[in-house]
């Protein structure tokens, strides 16, 4: 599968279902470089199982996807180093520190001059004063902060965020604005998954609604104008229900 011109993930009929329930049904997605693209839809219409499946946290029963022409099957460790991936596990060791964690996954990704990568991404989440406190005492937002910090530690091309909000106060939740923005600017990629039309949204230059694991309708422009045709979208999928 040869990549589209400037397309940093490349999904090709993608299917999954957990038993008899189809959770992706031929899913085809491209994912230019220095997009900011983000997946709006109910619970349970296929989004964060598409960003796990992108993040290979799942495997697809069919279907293709490549990331940075890598095939997600067979080039693993490559793919690795070019995503990162907020979900709605942490994948922390809650009994370890935060230097602790981010070291550990420092090693996974043989980074180099690791400390001052370190100290720069605690730093950025605002948890300086917390590094040597074990993670089982953190907060919820204390501990997606830390999330983000191990998602980005390597410096990844494409970064996949799945509700990243959740749970951060104020002052992180501004934070991760501007930092997605800073990161979408400087030509890299973000990919997230989110039902709140309110939060984390500004620079955002493609929207993909889904329903029931379906590519239902994809919008670029004007945040006021695919707020509403979102909301009008929601209210004929639920007359359709009815």
């Amino acid at each position: 599968m040869d990549l589209r011109p400037n397309a940093v993930v490349q999904i090709e009929k993608v299917e999954k279902w957990f038993g008899r329930t189809v959770a992706l049904e031929g899913i085809t997605l491209t994912v230019r470089s220095g997009d900011f693209m983000v997946l709006l839809g109910r619970n349970g219409a296929g989004k964060s199982t598409l960003l796990r499946v992108m993040a290979r946290m799942a495997k697809p029963n069919s279907g293709k996807v490549e990331v940075c022409g890598f095939d997600i099957r067979h080039d693993s460790e490559a793919v690795r180093q070019r995503l990162g991936f907020v979900a709605h596990s942490s994948y922390l060791y809650r009994h370890l520190t935060a230097r602790e964690n981010l070291r550990f996954f420092a090693r996974l990704y043989n980074l180099k001059n690791v400390e001052q990568k370190i100290k720069e991404a605690l730093c950025w989440v605002g948890l300086e004063r917390s590094a040597d406190r074990q993670v089982l005492g953190f907060s919820r937002g204390m501990q997606q902060r830390l999330a983000i910090a191990r998602a980005t530690l390597h410096r990844p091309e494409i970064l996949l965020l799945d509700e990243p909000f959740s749970g951060l106060d104020l002052e992180a939740a501004e934070l991760l604005t501007q930092w997605m923005k800073t990161f979408v600017t400087s030509g890299k990629t973000v990919v997230m998954a989110t039902h709140d039309l309110e939060q984390g949204l500004s620079g955002v230059n493609r929207w993909v609604f889904l329903e029931r694991g379906k590519i239902e309708e994809e919008l670029t422009g004007d945040y006021a104008i695919v707020r509403e045709r979102y909301k009008q979208f929601l209210r004929e999928r639920k007359g359709e229900l009815s």
